[in-house]
């Protein structure tokens, strides 16, 4: 009693951080709320956020199902914790026709986006201590949100053919981690791919070690070439989760995602999800299936995939042209970003102010690291960047990278 008022007494004094969760007072999506701020900056060019063009929205569409939808009054009231029907027996039919095989109805869950996905793997899967593997770099909101629950995080290099699947064969057999965190196609932030041989290796290791491949496809319809290499869960549905989200390719207005996996994952992501927002919104899940069902949203997918080729062309012409000699980078065959590595000794996290005072903005390479590195490293995305500001925001990124290199 005497230790709670004494909390409370510090609490009053200090104000409330000292109430807050160990977790939480370790600045867990600090990084995330930073780069929501750049990207809807008005004053920089910005390269921060991976936000899908505005242009590749569908509102009158979306308008008119609505208004088709919104007599049923069900789209207002609480949905099934693992998802409409509707939704499900469209989604599942859609995996089959892109996938090759579609999941059963107990190895399917709709979920509120992709991040609440990751959200409900961490609530089911770890706890404090447990070894999560991820692609070094990786997405830094599922690095901040398996830290949240304490696990240790674990990163594996990788390279431009995706990750280096050998040493994650090490990594399994010294660790066995819970499970391995991967974005195989059009990876978020370094753009790059995982080879077909790298997906056959990967999968045989998962099931020698007994490894859970958590799988995240958020890019993975964004491909130009349109080729598709097998995902990971059309290889092993038996050790794989897919991730998936609706947020790029539909809406993010709209938190639409999934999960397929082994059932007796899914059935506790179900359970945990009744313990985190209970269901997602019955409208948007309607919306979505009748969006799909008319083939708009394959329509909307393929506009889309042209607008970011077209906008990476002119991002990786832009680097060609204004870079400093000794600075590389990715070449996207998909998906939203590019990875810039700088010389070293240079340091983008003490760079970004000053390329906001020059008027563009990127996100540091550090929090896409487990560990800390990428010091020298940044990440840009030319999803939502007009196209005639792309050379002009690169530009100034050179001039920036030059000063720092000739600081050296």
């Amino acid at each position: 009693m005497a230790m709670r008022l004494e909390q409370a007494v510090r609490g009053g004094q200090d104000g409330w951080e000292g109430s807050f969760a160990r977790r939480a007072r370790a600045g867990v999506g600090g990084e995330i709320v930073n780069m929501m701020a750049l990207s809807g900056a008005t004053d920089v060019i910005s390269f921060s956020g991976g936000f899908p063009d505005p242009s590749t929205f569908a509102g009158q569409e979306l308008a008119n199902i609505l208004a088709e939808v919104a007599d049923d009054p069900a789209v207002f009231q609480y949905a099934p914790t693992s998802g409409l029907p509707g939704l499900r027996d469209w989604l599942a039919g859609r995996l089959e026709r892109l996938e090759g095989q579609a999941p059963a109805e107990e190895e399917l869950i709709i979920t509120s986006g992709g991040i609440e996905g990751l959200e409900l793997l961490g609530k089911s899967l770890l706890d404090q201590g447990d070894v999560v593997a991820v692609e070094a770099p990786s997405y830094l909101g599922a690095i901040m949100g398996f830290r949240s629950f304490e696990a240790e995080v674990v990163g594996i290099g990788v390279d431009d053919q995706g990750l280096d699947v050998e040493a994650a064969g090490r990594l399994f057999a010294e660790y066995r981690p819970k499970f391995l965190y991967t974005i195989p196609d059009h990876q978020n932030p370094a753009g790059v791919s995982m080879a077909t041989d790298r997906r056959q290796a990967l999968v045989e290791a998962a099931r020698r070690y007994g490894v859970l491949l958590v799988e995240d496809v958020a890019y993975r319809e964004l491909g130009f070439a349109g080729e598709r290499r097998p995902s990971l869960w059309s290889l092993a549905p038996d050790v794989t989760a897919q991730l998936g989200t609706f947020s790029k390719v539909f809406t993010p207005g709209f938190r639409m995602g999934w999960v397929a996996g082994p059932a007796p994952v899914v059935a506790q992501l179900v359970l945990a999800k009744q313990n985190t927002d209970q269901c997602t919104g019955a409208l948007g899940q309607r919306l979505l299936e009748e969006y799909g069902r008319r083939g708009q949203l394959d329509r909307s997918i393929a506009t889309a995939r042209r607008l970011y080729q077209r906008r990476c062309q002119a991002l990786l012409g832009a680097l060609e042209e204004h870079l400093p000699g000794g600075v590389s980078y990715t070449r996207p065959e998909g998906g939203f970003f590019c990875w810039v590595t700088a010389g070293p000794g240079v340091d983008t996290t003490a760079l970004s102010p000053l390329a906001r005072e020059e008027g563009v903005a990127f996100v540091p390479g550090r929090p896409f690291y487990a560990d800390g590195r990428g010091a020298n490293q940044l990440r840009l995305s030319y999803s939502k960047v007009e196209d005639q500001l792309i050379p002009v925001g690169v530009e100034r990124l050179g001039r920036i990278l030059s000063r720092a290199g000739e600081g050296r």
